[in-house]
């Protein structure tokens, strides 16, 4: 499936929609109408792919009518905020899915939902954003010509298994990321209150990611199900690929939220121990400077002493205040304590 770039074009309130037609692994019509597809559906051997970014109900109920798709499908596509799922209808199956991406400085995980629609020879795919690069799932059909199996299931595991790196670029990037915040949590010099923002930042997308990714399993397990005859015995290899992509992204997450957590906890235990250290110093300091204190005040008192009213007892008093104090810095150094 070999093409260039297409153009998207407007359709009703706005939406923007791609359209391809395939006949084997040839294109044979692009950019047309999306009133044309029903008429390139009922030519022999041909499959259509329609995509829409941001559709009203009024333009995606345009299209049911054309291919008859269920009104909670439909519902599903255009509300936000849908868990990942695989659904099955008596004309069509319905999967909705989430792609995301990862922003390194900020520690931000971008999402973008998504939905689809599988008839016999049709695919259509709903995007809530321009979040996502559909150009990306073009590029991967356009390089599949080979792939056996039905056409359309061929364009479904072109944009599963998009989908799915990009899950997968975006626990790698957060590994990176976690990485280098190890490295800062052990610099004294740097600023911490970063570290504490980044580290809560990191953990909310990993549990963000986790919660796109996981439902992924059940999605592709039913999707690959021999009773389901979607996959078909030739892409089923294909798609058991993609879904061992999902487990590891899943594992992958799993564990780096357990490294983000032990992160958080070693970052408590440092400050702990600083304060102690700091606590130990002042302390040490407070008992040296405690000893001119109390020779300055017992010498003080307005009563006669050793030396009373004479030099020798103020170098005795200032004696006495110069070695104990070095006496207990001492003490206090070989303790660690200063």
């Amino acid at each position: 499936m070999t093409d260039t770039a297409v153009r998207a074009q407007p359709v009703g309130s706005g939406a923007l929609a791609h359209t391809r037609a395939y006949r084997g692994d040839r294109i044979v019509g692009r950019d047309f109408p999306v009133h044309d597809i029903r008429a390139h559906v009922h030519e022999r051997d041909a499959v259509v792919w329609l995509d829409l970014c941001d559709p009203d109900t009024e333009d995606l109920a345009a299209i049911a009518d054309q291919l008859g798709l269920h009104e909670l499908a439909v519902e599903d596509a255009v509300h936000e905020h849908q868990r990942p799922k695989f659904d099955r209808y008596a004309t069509h199956e319905f999967i909705s899915l989430y792609a995301t991406s990862f922003d390194a400085p900020s520690g931000e995980l971008r999402t973008s939902e998504l939905a689809a629609f599988i008839t016999d020879k049709v695919l259509v795919t709903v995007r809530k954003d321009d979040g996502f690069d559909i150009g990306a799932v073009m590029r991967h059909w356009d390089n599949a010509a080979e792939l056996p199996g039905s056409p359309i299931m061929v364009l479904l595991h072109g944009l599963l298994d998009v989908v799915v790196d990009g899950h997968y670029q975006a626990v790698q990037d957060l590994d990176e990321r976690i990485e280098t915040l190890e490295d800062a949590v052990f610099d004294e010099q740097g600023p911490q209150d970063d570290v504490q923002r980044l580290s809560f930042q990191l953990r909310k997308s990993l549990v963000n990611l986790r919660r796109v990714v996981a439902p992924m399993r059940e999605l592709l397990g039913a999707i690959m199900h021999r009773d389901q005859r979607l996959a078909g015995s030739e892409l089923l290899p294909y798609f058991q690929d993609v879904y061992d992509h999902v487990l590891r992204t899943t594992e992958w997450a799993d564990s780096l939220r357990d490294m983000i957590s032990s992160i958080v906890d070693t970052r408590l235990a440092l400050q702990s121990n600083r304060l102690n250290v700091i606590s130990k110093k002042v302390t040490g300091w407070a008992a040296i400077i405690a000893v001119p204190t109390a020779i300055t005040g017992f010498y003080g008192q307005n009563v006669p002493y050793p030396g009373f009213s004479a030099v020798s007892g103020e170098i005795t008093s200032s004696g006495l205040i110069v070695l104990a104090s070095l006496v207990l810095y001492v003490i206090f150094r070989r303790k660690d304590w200063l």
